[in-house]
C-alpha cells in the first residue's frame, strides 16, 4: 500500500477509536447509564489493533507521523489489554468510602470533601480511614501495573516505562529529574517559610502536624470564598464576550456542562473529542475560588481545540502524544482569575484585598509545583527501581519536599500515569513565558485588551503541530526554561 494511503488509512481509523472511547469516558464522567460494555469500543478492530500493524507503521518515512500513529495504536491496544483489570477496580473504587463522624466519604469524593467540608479533626479520622481503603485496594492496583509493565516489554518491544514514555513524548526524563531536584532545593528556604507562616494563620498549627488532607483544604482558598460573594462561576464567562469578543456560550465546537446533578465527578475535565469540532467542559460547581479556577483550566485546553485551525492534518489535530502545551494554556487562562488586574478590575475586589489573595495565590502555586515536581521525582525512581509496590520512598520524599506528611499506602493512587506530572510543570514553564511575551506587549493589563486575545489565537491555531519546546521557540518566545517561574516566586514572596 502506497504510504499516503495508509497513513490517511490509520488516521481514520485511529480518531474514530479515539472518538468512541472519548464519548464512553463523558458518559462516564457525567454519571451516565453507559450502554454497552466499554471493550464494545473495540469490536470489529480486532485486525487493526495488532503488533501486524506496528510493524507496518514503522515503516512510515516520517518520524513525526510514525511516532504519533504508533503511539495512538499501542494506547488502544494497551487499553484493550487493561480493560478487565481497570474496569474490577474502577467497581470496587466506586463503592469504597470513608466514614468519618457517620458520614460517607466515597473514594472519588475526597477531595472535594476536604476543600468544603471538613475540618482539622476530620480530616484526622479520613486520614485513617483512607489508609485502610487504600491496603484494600493496593493488589488491584498492582495488578494493573504489573500487567502494563509486562505488556509493554515483552509484546511492544520496549526496555520499560522509561523507555515507553520517553519515545512516545519525545521527553528527556533524566535531564529534568535532576533539574526538579535543583529547583526543589533551590525554592527550599522561600517555600518553608512562606508555608508555615501561612498554616499558622490558619490552621493555628505547625506545618508539621498537618497532612496531606489538611493541603488539599489550605490549597482550596475555602478561607477566601466570602469575597466572591456568592457569584455564580457561570457568571464570569461574560469577561470573554466583554474584553475578547468571545462569545463562549456560542463558540462553536465549544459545549458547557456545567450542572450541579450529584451523580456527576466533582472534579472539572475538558474532553476533547474531535478538534476543532466537538469538545465539552464538564464540572459539578461547590462553590467558591476553586470552581473559578477549575473551569477557566478547562477552558484554556477548550478554546486552544475549538480554535485550532481545520487545516490542518488529524495527526496535527487530534493525534499528539504530549500535553505540555494544552496544559500551558489552560495555567494562562487560569491565572488570569486571581491575577490583580482581574480581581480589581474585573471583580471589583478593593486593592489590598486582591494583593492579599494574589500573594497567596503565588505561595499556593510554589507549593502546587513542588507537590508535582517531588511526585515525578517519585515516579521516576519508582519506575526506573522497578519499585511499584513499596510506598515509603513516596511518604519520605512527599513529606520531605511539601512539609505535609503523605501516607505510604496512598502511593499508587497519587501516581500520575506517563509521568504526566512533568507535563504539568513543563506547561506551568511555558505559560510563565506566554504571560511575559503578553505582558511586555500590551502591559500589565493586558488581560482586558482584545489584540492579546488575537495573539493567542494565533497561538491556539497552531493545534498540535509542534511539542511545547518547539511551539516556543518556533513563536520566538525562547527555549523552555523555568527561570520566569522561579523570578515570579521571589518577586512575589520575599
Amino acid at each position: 500500500m502506497h504510504e499516503h494511503s495508509m497513513v490517511e488509512e490509520f488516521e481514520n481509523v485511529l480518531h474514530l477509536l479515539n472518538y468512541r472511547w472519548n464519548l464512553k469516558a463523558l458518559a462516564l464522567w457525567k454519571g451516565e447509564n453507559l450502554h454497552g460494555e466499554d471493550y464494545q469500543v473495540y469490536e470489529g478492530y480486532d485486525a487493526v489493533l495488532s503488533i501486524d500493524n506496528l510493524k507496518r507503521l514503522d515503516g512510515i518515512e516520517d518520524p513525526f507521523i510514525r511516532t504519533r500513529l504508533r503511539h495512538a495504536l499501542i494506547d488502544h491496544y494497551l487499553q484493550r489489554v487493561l480493560l478487565p483489570h481497570e474496569n474490577e477496580m474502577r467497581a470496587w473504587m466506586k463503592g469504597a468510602a470513608a466514614v468519618v463522624n457517620g458520614e460517607k466519604i466515597y473514594f472519588r469524593e475526597i477531595i472535594p470533601w476536604c476543600q468544603k467540608s471538613s475540618t482539622v479533626d476530620s480530616r484526622r479520622i479520613l486520614q485513617k480511614e483512607a489508609g485502610c481503603i487504600c491496603k484494600f485496594l493496593k493488589p488491584f492496583a498492582l495488578n494493573y501495573w504489573r500487567l502494563l509493565l509486562e505488556t509493554i516489554r515483552s509484546e511492544l518491544g520496549f526496555d520499560g516505562y522509561l523507555d515507553y514514555c520517553r519515545k512516545k513524548k519525545g521527553i528527556d526524563y533524566p535531564y529534568y529529574y535532576h533539574l526538579l531536584k535543583r529547583i526543589l532545593k533551590q525554592t527550599d528556604t522561600l517555600y518553608f517559610s512562606s508555608m508555615s507562616r501561612w498554616v499558622w494563620e490558619r490552621f493555628e498549627k505547625p506545618l508539621s502536624e498537618l497532612s496531606r488532607y489538611d493541603a488539599m483544604n489550605l490549597l482550596g482558598f475555602e478561607q477566601f470564598d466570602s469575597l466572591l460573594a456568592e457569584r455564580r462561576v457561570e457568571d464570569t464567562l461574560s469577561f470573554f464576550s466583554s474584553f475578547w469578543k468571545l462569545d463562549i456560550l456560542r463558540t462553536p465546537g465549544l459545549c458547557l456542562d456545567i450542572g450541579r446533578e450529584t451523580e456527576k465527578s466533582a472534579q472539572a475535565v475538558c474532553f476533547v473529542l474531535q478538534v476543532p469540532e466537538e469538545v465539552y467542559i464538564v464540572m459539578r460547581p461547590e462553590g467558591g475560588w476553586i470552581d473559578l479556577e477549575s473551569l477557566w483550566h478547562e477552558l484554556g485546553h477548550g478554546l486552544s481545540a475549538v480554535w485550532t485551525s481545520p487545516e490542518l492534518s488529524v495527526v496535527e489535530r487530534d493525534l499528539a502524544t504530549c500535553f505540555g502545551l494544552s496544559e500551558a494554556f489552560a495555567f494562562l487562562i487560569q491565572n488570569i482569575t486571581l491575577s490583580e488586574p482581574f480581581l480589581e478590575g474585573y471583580l471589583h475586589l478593593p486593592r489590598h484585598q486582591s494583593r492579599k489573595l494574589h500573594g497567596y495565590k503565588v505561595l499556593r502555586d510554589l507549593a502546587t509545583f513542588r507537590r508535582y515536581a517531588t511526585k515525578f521525582i517519585c515516579e521516576y525512581e519508582m519506575f526506573s527501581r522497578e519499585t511499584l509496590s513499596d510506598g515509603r520512598p513516596y511518604e519520605r520524599l512527599m513529606t520531605r519536599y511539601t512539609g505535609f506528611y503523605h501516607q505510604p499506602e496512598t502511593h499508587l493512587f497519587d501516581l500520575s500515569p506517563e509521568f504526566y506530572c512533568l507535563d504539568y510543570l513543563l506547561g506551568w514553564m511555558a505559560e510563565a513565558m506566554l504571560e511575559s511575551f503578553l505582558r511586555e506587549s500590551f502591559g500589565p493589563r493586558w488581560i482586558f485588551c482584545k489584540e492579546a486575545a488575537g495573539i493567542l489565537k494565533e497561538w491556539w491555531a497552531q493545534g498540535n503541530r509542534r511539542d511545547l519546546p518547539e511551539f516556543v521557540r518556533h513563536n520566538n518566545l525562547g527555549n523552555l526554561s523555568p527561570e520566569l517561574l522561579l523570578r515570579r516566586w521571589t518577586e512575589k514572596l520575599t
